[in-house]
C-alpha cells in the first residue's frame, strides 16, 4: 500500500494547548490536503486520537493535566520503558533518580555476561510528586553484542531494569548484495497450481517454482503474504488482510507431504485420495479460484492425518516447536478454536474477553484437543516452509524465499484479540485525502499503540518478524513508511477525519534489521509514494532496500533513465496492484477502472494520457536500442521493458511470474472489494490457458524473458551509490 501523502508544513501560528499536547504524544496537527494546501487536523480528531493513546483531552482542565503528565512522566521512572540502540551508538541513556542518590548501571546480555556502565553527573533537576529528581546520563559499554539484553540500574539499593536491544548499524546481508546482483520471480502463490495441488498453489509448489527460477539463475522467489486467515471457511481472499501476521495459513499445506500421511490406514488414505482427485480439474481451470472448497477439503484431510499416532521423535519435535513458540502460539490456537466455534461479534466473545481471562482459561480447558490441533497445523506449515527454503537454496538460489509482510491485520482477527494490549482501540489505519483519492483510504486495520508497544519491549513486533524469518531468505515490508508514521482514523469517521501518529522509527527499523541480521536475510521496504524528507535515506543507511516500479519512475519530463534508479533497491516492471505488463500495455488498468466506475474524468481522457505516458517509455526503449523502431509484438515490448530495468544499478530485479507466462489479468484492483474478484485470479498464459508449475521449466517464453535481463548467470555488476 503506497503512502500518497505529502510532507507536512509547520504552522506559523502558536499552537493551542491541545495541539501542544498532541505534539507531545507525537500526533501530527496538520497535513497537506488533496489540493496540496495545508490542512489542520480538527480538534475533535485530536481529542479522539489522544484518547486512543490513553490521554484525556476532553476539557481544558484535562488538557492542562495531561500536558503536565507528559512533561513529568519520564521523570517518574528511573529507566525508560525500553532502550533500542545501534551497536556503534554512544548516546547516553537518561536516568531519573532522587537528588544526590547513589546510582549504578550495568547490562546483562543474552548469555548472562555482565557489562558495567557508567553514570555521569546530573544534567537537570525537577520537582516531581513532592520530591526533587535529577536526570543523569548513563553510558553503555561499547562491547555489547547484538541482541536482546537487559539494562539494570540500582539507585540507593533499589534495583530496576528494562529491555535493552542492540541493533546492527547496517544489515550485512545488503553489503553482500553489492558484489553480485540477482533476479527473482514474484509470484502470487495461491494462483500457481501444479498437478498435485488441491485447486490452490501450496508450499510444495513454492519449492518447484524456486527450482524453476534457479534453473535460469534466479536468486529468490518473492511470494504474497502467507499469513493465516480465518480457521475455517469462508476465508478472506486478500492476503493483505490476515487474522495474524505472525502465523501462517494452513491452506498452503501439501497434505501428501506430511510424514504421518504415509502411516494412514486404507480407509482414510482412500478418502484423502478422493478429496484430492476432486481438484484435478480445478487445477487447470482459469475461472476464479475457490479457496473455500480447497480449504474445507484440506481441513477434512488434516483431521484424518491428525488422528494418526505420531512416532516418539515426531512427538518430541512437535513438543519442542510448541515450547519454542510459547504463549504466542497458545493464544493464536485458542483464538482459532474460538473463531471456529463463535460467530464474529457474538456476545460470547465478551465472556472470553482477552487471553488469560477466566473465560479464556475455561474455554481452553474445555477445548484443549482442538487448540492442540491448531498448534499442530502451524508446526506442519513450519516444516513445509523449511523444506521450501531448503529446496530453493539447494537448487542454487542465493537468497531463496522472500516473504511479504502485510501492513496490519483484520480488526476481528487473532492478533486484534491476542495483542489488544499493544494495539490502539477504536482506530483504523489508512491514508488521508490526496490528489489520487480525494476521499482518502481506510484499510480497516488497528495500528500498534506506540507507547504500549515500547512498554512491552517491542516483543510482539520482534516475535512476528522472528517467526516469518525462521525459514526465509528475506522479507518485503509492505508500506514500510508505516514504521515512521501512520494515518489514524477514528472509528466511524471518514478517512479524511484522521491524523498522523508518529512512531519511534529508529527502534522499529533497528529491530527489523536485527532480526533479519540474525536470520541472514535481506529486507526490502515498499517505500513508494510521497513521504517526508530523509525516509529513503535513513532506510538505505540501515541497509534496508527500497522499491522501484518502472511505470512510477518518472517526473514532469518523462521516464527516468535507468542510471537514475537507486542501487539499494528491488526494481520491477510491474506490481500486483497493476495488470501484468501485457495487460498494462493494452490499457487494461484504465478499462477496468472505467467499468468499475473508479475514474474521476472521462475514460477517453484517461486513456489518452495513459497512451501518451506509455509512448514516452517506448520511445526511451527505442533510443536505447532495446526495442526496434518498427512494429513490435507485446512479448518483444515486455522483454524490452525488462532489459531496461537490467540497465539500472539496482541490486535486485524482480520478474512477475505473470509476465513470464503472458498473463494479462489484474490480481488486485485497489479501491474495490466485491466489485472485482481481487486475489482470485489463477495463473494463465497469453492464450488464456492455465499454467502449471511443471510448465515453467520448458517454457520458451519464460526463458526468453529471463534472457532479456542478461543476468541469468553471474556476470553483470551493479554500479553507483546505494541510495
Amino acid at each position: 500500500m503506497a503512502d500518497t501523502t505529502h510532507p507536512e508544513e509547520s504552522d506559523p501560528v502558536t499552537p493551542t494547548p491541545l495541539e501542544q499536547l498532541a505534539e507531545a504524544h507525537r500526533v501530527g496537527t496538520s497535513f497537506k490536503g488533496w489540493d496540496g494546501e495545508p490542512a489542520k487536523v480538527s480538534r475533535e480528531t485530536l481529542a479522539t486520537v489522544l484518547a486512543a493513546l490513553g490521554v484525556d483531552a476532553s476539557s481544558d482542565a484535562a488538557i492542562d493535566r495531561a500536558l503536565e503528565d507528559a512533561e513529568t512522566g519520564p521523570w517518574r521512572s528511573v529507566l525508560p520503558a525500553v532502550v533500542v540502540v545501534r551497536q556503534s551508538d554512544t548516546d547516553a541513556v537518561p536516568l531519573h533518580v532522587p537528588v544526590d542518590a547513589d546510582a549504578e548501571v550495568w547490562a546483562v546480555d543474552e548469555d548472562g555476561v555482565r557489562y558495567t556502565g557508567t553514570v555521569a553527573r546530573a544534567t537537570g533537576t525537577r520537582r516531581v510528586d513532592g520530591q526533587d529528581v535529577e536526570r543523569r546520563e548513563a553510558a553503555l559499554p561499547h562491547a555489547l553484542p547484538l541482541g536482546w539484553h537487559t539494562l539494570h540500574a540500582r539507585v540507593d539499593g533499589q534495583e530496576t531494569s528494562c529491555t535493552l536491544v542492540v541493533t546492527p548499524d547496517r544489515l550485512s546481508t545488503t553489503a553482500a548484495l553489492m558484489h553480485q546482483r540477482t533476479w527473482g520471480l514474484m509470484a502470487q502463490l495461491y494462483s500457481v497450481r501444479s498437478s498435485g495441488s488441491w485447486g490452490i498453489g501450496d508450499l510444495a509448489d513454492l519449492g518447484l517454482i524456486a527450482q524453476a527460477a534457479a534453473g535460469h539463475g534466479g536468486g529468490f522467489v518473492l511470494v504474497n503474504p502467507l499469513h493465516a486467515a480465518e480457521p475455517v471457511p469462508p476465508v478472506e481472499p486478500s492476503p493483505y488482510l490476515p487474522t495474524t501476521r505472525r502465523y501462517f495459513h494452513p491452506l498452503y499445506l501439501r497434505i501428501e507431504d506430511i510424514p504421518e500421511y504415509a502411516r494412514l490406514g486404507d480407509a482414510p488414505r482412500n478418502r484423502i485420495a478422493e478429496l484430492a482427485a476432486g481438484f484435478a480439474e480445478a487445477n487447470t481451470q482459469t475461472d476464479l479460484l475457490d479457496r473455500n472448497s480447497s480449504y474445507a477439503a484440506k481441513l477434512e484431510a488434516l483431521e484424518l492425518v491428525h488422528a494418526v499416532k505420531r512416532p516418539e521423535q515426531r512427538q518430541h519435535d512437535f513438543d519442542a516447536y510448541r515450547a519454542h513458540q510459547g504463549q504466542g502460539l497458545a493464544d493464536f490456537a485458542l483464538w482459532s478454536a474460538l473463531a471456529e466455534t463463535l460467530e464474529p461479534g457474538a456476545p460470547e466473545w465478551n465472556d472470553v474477553g482477552r487471553p488469560g481471562s477466566a473465560g479464556a482459561r475455561a474455554f481452553a480447558e474445555q477445548h484443549a484437543a482442538r487448540i492442540e490441533f491448531h498448534e499442530w497445523l502451524q508446526w506442519l506449515v513450519d516444516e513445509q516452509l523449511q523444506e521450501a527454503q531448503l529446496e530453493a537454496t539447494g537448487a542454487g538460489m542465493s537468497i531463496g524465499v522472500v516473504h511479504d509482510l502485510a501492513v496490519g491485520v483484520h480488526p476481528s482477527g487473532a492478533d486484534a484479540w491476542a495483542l489488544q494490549d499493544v494495539l490502539a482501540a477504536g482506530i483504523s489505519v489508512g491514508a488521508p485525502p490526496d490528489m489520487f483519492n480525494q476521499h482518502g483510504q481506510d484499510w480497516s486495520q488497528p495500528p500498534w499503540h506506540p507507547e504500549r508497544l515500547a512498554e512491552a519491549g517491542y516483543a510482539p513486533f520482534r516475535d512476528m518478524l522472528r517467526n516469518i524469518l525462521r525459514h526465509a531468505g528475506g522479507i518485503r515490508v509492505d508500506h514500510i513508511l508505516g514504521l515512521f508514521r501512520l494515518w489514524w482514523i477514528p472509528q466511524g469517521q471518514e478517512p479524511g477525519a484522521g491524523a498522523y501518529v508518529y512512531y519511534d522509527h529508529k527502534a522499529l527499523i533497528g529491530i527489523l534489521a536485527l532480526e533479519a541480521e540474525r536470520a541472514r536475510a535481506i529486507v526490502v521496504g515498499e517505500d513508494l509514494g510521497v513521504f517526508e524528507p530523509g525516509v529513503q535515506e535513513y532506510l538505505g543507511e540501515r541497509g534496508i532496500l527500497g522499491t522501484s516500479i518502472l511505470w512510477f519512475e518518472q517526473d514532469e519530463d518523462g521516464p527516468l533513465p535507468p542510471e537514475s534508479y537507486r542501487k539499494g533497491c528491488l526494481t520491477t516492471v510491474t506490481v500486483h496492484d497493476l495488470p501484468p505488463s501485457a495487460g498494462y500495455l493494452a490499457g487494461e488498468h484504465v478499462k477496468l477502472r472505467d467499468r468499475l466506475g473508479l475514474l474521476s474524468r472521462p475514460a477517453e481522457e484517461e486513456q489518452a494520457e495513459d497512451r501518451a505516458a506509455q509512448e514516452k517509455f517506448i520511445s526511451l526503449l527505442r533510443e536505447r536500442n532495446l526495442l526496434t523502431k518498427g512494429e513490435a509484438s507485446v512479448q518483444e515490448t515486455v522483454e524490452a521493458l525488462h532489459a531496461f530495468i537490467a540497465e539500472t544499478p539496482s541490486v535486485l530485479l524482480g520478474v512477475a511470474l505473470a509476465d513470464a507466462v503472458g498473463e494479462r489479468r489484474t490480481q488486485n484492483q485497489p479501491g474495490t472489494n466485491d466489485e472485482y474478484p481481487n486475489w482470485q485470479i489463477p495463473l494463465a498464459d497469453a492464450d488464456g490457458r492455465a499454467v502449471l508449475v511443471e510448465d515453467l521449466t520448458g517454457s520458451e517464453r519464460f526463458a526468453s524473458l529471463v534472457a532479456a535481463l542478461g543476468i541469468s548467470t553471474p556476470g553483470k555488476q551493479p554500479t553507483g551509490p546505494l541510495t
